[in-house]
C-alpha cells in the first residue's frame, strides 16, 4: 500500500517522538531508581531504547520506513529508497518528533519542560565511538533491509543495546536523537556545545558505511562467452 507523504511524515514525527521519550523518560527512571548506580542506570536505559527500537520498526516500517533517524533517511536517499525531495520534510519531522518527546518525558516526570543540559559529552574518544556506533548502525541496516522487517527490527534493537556499553558515547547515532537530548538536562543528555561534534561525526560514519556496503553487495559482472571467445582469439 502506497501512504501520502503527511501520513510518511507524521509516522517519521510520532515515532521518533516515542523513542526520544523512551530514552529521555527511561534515563530519568533509571537513575531515580538506581540509587547512585550509574551502571543499573545504563542497563535499564538500555533495555528501555533497544525494546522501544524492536517495537516501533515492526509497527511502522509498513507506513514509512520506520527511519526515525535522519541519516538513515540519507542512507536511504543514496540507494534510492528515499526520492530526495523528501529527505528534507523526513529530516525536520525527525527532529521536531525528537524535541516533542523530550518535553513529553519531561512533563511525565514533573520537571522542566525544557533545560539546557550540562551533561559534558566532548573529545575525540566520543568522536569515534559516534562515528563507529553510526558506522555499525548502517551497516547492520543496509545489509538487512531486503529481509523480513523484524529481521530488521532485531538487528537494529540488538545492534543498539551492544553499542550502548561497547562505545565511550552509548552510541547516539542518530542526529535527531542528539538534538532533542540537548534539551534535557538529565542522565541521557548531552551539552549543546557538544552537539555539532556528534553530528559530524554521525554524518561521517553514516556516509562511510553507505559506501562500503555498496561495495560489498555489489555483484560482480561476469564476461559473457562471446566476450570471452573474442578474448581468447585475441591471445588474451
Amino acid at each position: 500500500m502506497n501512504y501520502g507523504l503527511g501520513q510518511r511524515l507524521a509516522v517519521e514525527c510520532f515515532g521518533t517522538a516515542l523513542l526520544v521519550g523512551t530514552v529521555v523518560g527511561s534515563g530519568i527512571m533509571g537513575e531515580r531508581l538506581a540509587g547512585g548506580n550509574v551502571a543499573l542506570a545504563l542497563l535499564c536505559n538500555t533495555i528501555a531504547t533497544a525494546a522501544i527500537l524492536v517495537t516501533l520498526i515492526i509497527t511502522f516500517a509498513p507506513v514509512s520506513g520506520a527511519h526515525f533517524n535522519p541519516v538513515v533517511t540519507f542512507t536511504s536517499a543514496m540507494r534510492s529508497g528515499t526520492p530526495w525531495p523528501e529527505v528534507p520534510f523526513y529530516v525536520i519531522a525527525q527532529i521536531a518528533g525528537g524535541i516533542a518527546g523530550t518535553v513529553v518525558a519531561h512533563l511525565m516526570f514533573s520537571l522542566p519542560l525544557a533545560s539546557w543540559s550540562h551533561h559534558a559529552r566532548g573529545g575525540f574518544p566520543l568522536f569515534a565511538s559516534e562515528l563507529v556506533a553510526t558506522f555499525g548502525l548502517v551497516c547492520v541496516i543496509e545489509m538487512t533491509t531486503k529481509k523480513r522487517v523484524e529481521s530488521v527490527a532485531t538487528g537494529v534493537g540488538l545492534y543498539i543495546a551492544a553499542a550502548y556499553w561497547c562505545t565511550s558515547s552509548t552510541s547516539f547515532a542518530n542526529p535527531a536523537v542528539t538534538i532533542a537530548r540537548c534539551f534535557s538536562d538529565t542522565f541521557s543528555g548531552i551539552r549543546p556545545s557538544d552537539v555539532p561534534m556528534f553530528l559530524v561525526a554521525q554524518s561521517a560514519g553514516a556516509i562511510a558505511a553507505s559506501c562500503f556496503c555498496k561495495w560489498l553487495l555489489r555483484v560482480p559482472t561476469v564476461p559473457t562467452k562471446t566476450a570471452r571467445g573474442e578474448a581468447n582469439a585475441g591471445g588474451v
